[in-house]
């Protein structure tokens, strides 16, 4: 694996983001930890979204706020992913999605780099002192739950969604 380093979104990005995307999207109907990049019809409507969700005041009564990173490889530039810090938790992520969201580029994955973004954000939890953090994954979602518990992840439950699809939600305590 090469190295990687999260940046913060800016039109430097806008091509190689939305490449990104576009290989995700030819896989699922959704992209995790992406900040709205797979709901946004262009690459500047993402970036005002971004601008929103940094802040409790301005994203929005049924959000918290948040901070999207993409993981870049430091050798070629490409966006390798993107992760998501949640900087509070509500009912809906206490219950399901936990206070980080990432998602590896289908090409890239299983060579280590999901694992090296959820280190590097976790190193931006200390800072924010969010001190215990929750990460979830379904439970058919192997490679997510070796991830998590690579970086100290402790498995606390399982629970049934209304889907009926069944989230593992793992603590990782950073004291």
């Amino acid at each position: 694996m090469d190295r990687i380093k999260l940046i913060k979104p800016t039109l430097e990005y806008k091509e190689k983001a939305w490449e990104f995307r576009n290989e995700c999207l030819q896989e699922s109907e959704e992209i995790h930890g992406d900040g709205g990049l797979d709901k946004s019809n262009n690459f500047e409507e993402w970036l005002e979204n971004l601008k929103k969700e940094s802040s409790k005041d301005t994203c929005g009564e049924k959000w918290v706020s948040a901070t999207t990173w993409l993981a870049v490889r430091e050798s070629d530039g490409k966006v390798i992913g993107s992760i998501q810090l949640r900087h509070e938790l509500n009912d809906f992520l206490l219950n399901r999605g936990g206070h980080i969201g990432y998602e590896v580029r289908p090409s890239e994955r299983r060579l280590g780099y999901a694992t090296e973004m959820l280190r590097l954000v976790l190193i931006e939890c200390k800072k924010m002192k969010i001190n215990k953090v929750l990460v979830s994954c379904t439970k058919s979602n192997l490679a997510s739950a070796k991830t998590i518990i690579k970086n100290g992840g402790v498995l606390e439950d399982e629970r049934t969604w209304t889907d009926g699809s069944i989230y593992q939600r793992y603590w990782i305590d950073l004291k």
